[in-house]
């Protein structure tokens, strides 16, 4: 998790934790987790973590254990050699390492204009989505 700006907080092996986990900063589960997690920094899932999830949501998301359970990174998803994810995913950008177990479906997200739709006349909106395709290619 290098360059990562802000808090990091580190649930170790030891830690069990059940319920709804909502952080902004950068949060490593190595222990158990059971419940939801809704973030809007970023998670990364140790190879000797448990994870058995509603969802999680997150900025981006790097699992390198064992999740049960759907995954929404805004950013991006990443599923590290070694990993076994049982669960749908949507995400806007998807890495997916050798041996990973992966069962269940992928939607692909664009990122879209940072433009409130309802406050803009749709020519307006239709430029800004026109200018972001373009950024993309």
């Amino acid at each position: 998790m290098a360059k990562e700006t802000g808090n990091l907080t580190v649930f170790g092996q030891e830690t069990e934790f059940e319920g709804v986990l909502e952080f902004s900063d950068s949060l490593v589960i190595t222990g158990k987790f059971e419940g939801t997690i809704k973030a809007t920094g970023s998670l990364e899932i140790d190879k000797a973590a448990v994870c058995n999830v509603d969802k999680i949501t997150a900025e981006s998301i790097v699992v390198s254990g064992q999740v049960n359970g759907n995954l929404e990174g805004k950013e991006r998803v990443e599923l590290c050699n070694g990993s076994k994810v049982k669960g749908d995913i949507r995400t806007a950008r998807l890495r997916i390492g050798e041996n990973v177990e992966f069962e269940g479906q992928v939607s692909m997200i664009e990122n879209m204009p940072d433009i409130d739709l309802f406050s803009v006349a749709s020519s307006e909106y239709k430029n800004a989505l026109i200018m972001k395709t373009d950024e993309a290619r």
